[in-house]
């Protein structure tokens, strides 16, 4: 993927730098369907990082690209669907950018991350959870920390308003998306 503006605000920040591991890092995404049970996909390419001041985490700056064409539901059907007009549009807007604005402490572990979600050309503000997992050095002497990020945003308030009935008149989609990202970043 190409270097974006999110990258080049992680470039400019000051503090200890941080790169998503994606080998040990995933993008989840739930969604009821027919309001009877929940579809799970992920995204399989993304890049990212954090720069941090010291061993606290309270105010780093945190930046994430996903690349839209690598969707996947285990359904080739249901991906290509997702990445064509009536979902992602995924040859005009072929990423996903999030861009941190605050990540504050709010208990042992747990920090709020608050930031601008770029989905199909729409900008958001977002407020997510992110709960530290610890650090760890790896077998190779690298030093790793984990969180798992968690939150909900509406797919509509992003353009991704398609929908059907069913047969009793009910929608085939739920409007809310839970996100889900559990990831692991190494110092660099």
């Amino acid at each position: 993927m190409e270097t974006t503006l999110s990258q080049s605000t992680l470039d400019q920040a000051v503090g200890t730098r941080w790169e998503i591991d994606p080998l040990h890092s995933e993008i989840l995404f739930k969604i009821k369907h027919l309001v009877i049970s929940t579809v799970t996909g992920s995204f399989q390419k993304f890049q990212g990082g954090m720069v941090a001041n010291g061993k606290e985490f309270d105010g780093a700056t945190i930046s994430l690209e996903i690349d839209v064409k690598s969707i996947s539901t285990g359904q080739e059907a249901r991906d290509a669907h997702l990445k064509a007009a009536d979902f992602f549009e995924a040859e005009t807007f072929p990423t996903i950018h999030f861009q941190s604005i605050s990540f504050d402490k709010t208990e042992t572990g747990i920090y709020k991350l608050t930031g601008k979600l770029t989905l199909k050309g729409v900008t958001k503000e977002v407020e997510l959870t992110a709960e530290y997992g610890g650090t760890e050095k790896d077998h190779y002497g690298n030093t790793k920390i984990g969180f798992e990020v968690s939150g909900v945003i509406n797919r509509k308030e992003f353009g991704l308003s398609f929908n059907s009935l069913t047969e009793t008149g009910g929608l085939a989609l739920g409007e809310n998306v839970k996100l889900i990202g559990n990831v692991q970043l190494v110092k660099v």
